[in-house]
């Protein structure tokens, strides 16, 4: 984290400083006004800054992923369509900050941190994916059971999907089998969400 905010205050209160994203054409475009026609309840809105970190930490993750040259040409490919997906997951999550009139942390706001040698192969990049999208998936898993308005809730659902999509590819290189796991998850409550991200924060 920078000087200017805590990783409590991160998750509690939101960023300080920046600009209010202006976004079009995201896959959950209806986030913002739904968060803007009823006041959010502090739960939503923690919960909210939860999968901001979350795809925070999920961008930051496959574009150094990308740049450690590791993956073959085929699979560069695929991180680069995964990192999109979480680009447009944020764009969508930080809308719903954006439309209950707060701002939405950025990468400025926090500081990245990965177990050592995670980036040396590309075995050791596919095995860590498949625990941060394990993660995410459990974030958004919780997000849906403990959102107070439904609305968003369920565009939030969406993105979940997408989450468990890029937890049977991960697991599919790894084991040969999508299929293996009945219940992707956990989900996560706020609680364990953000003892699960705090481990990728300095």
């Amino acid at each position: 984290m920078n000087g200017e905010i805590s990783r409590a205050e991160f998750l509690s209160k939101g960023a300080r400083g920046g600009a209010a994203l202006l976004v079009a054409g995201t896959a959950v475009a209806a986030l913002a006004p739904v968060a803007a026609a009823d006041p959010l309840s502090d739960n939503d809105l923690a919960i909210a800054r939860v999968l901001v970190a979350a795809e925070l930490l999920g961008i930051d993750f496959y574009t150094q992923s990308i740049k450690a040259n590791k993956l073959d040409k085929e699979d560069a490919k695929r991180f680069a369509q995964i990192l999109s997906n979480e680009k447009e997951h944020y764009q969508s999550v930080a809308q719903i900050l954006s439309g209950a009139g707060q701002v939405p942390a950025t990468a400025d706001d926090i500081d990245m941190a990965y177990p050592k040698g995670t980036f040396d192969s590309a075995a050791s990049i596919n095995k860590q994916a498949q625990t941060i999208e394990t993660i995410m998936l459990g974030c958004y898993l919780g997000a849906v059971a403990g959102f107070q308005a439904v609305g968003i809730a369920a565009g939030l659902a969406t993105i979940g999907a997408s989450e468990a999509q890029h937890v049977a590819f991960f697991q599919t290189m790894e084991t040969g089998n999508p299929f293996a796991l009945a219940f992707p998850g956990p989900p996560l409550d706020f609680a364990n969400a953000t003892k699960a991200l705090d481990v990728y924060q300095t």
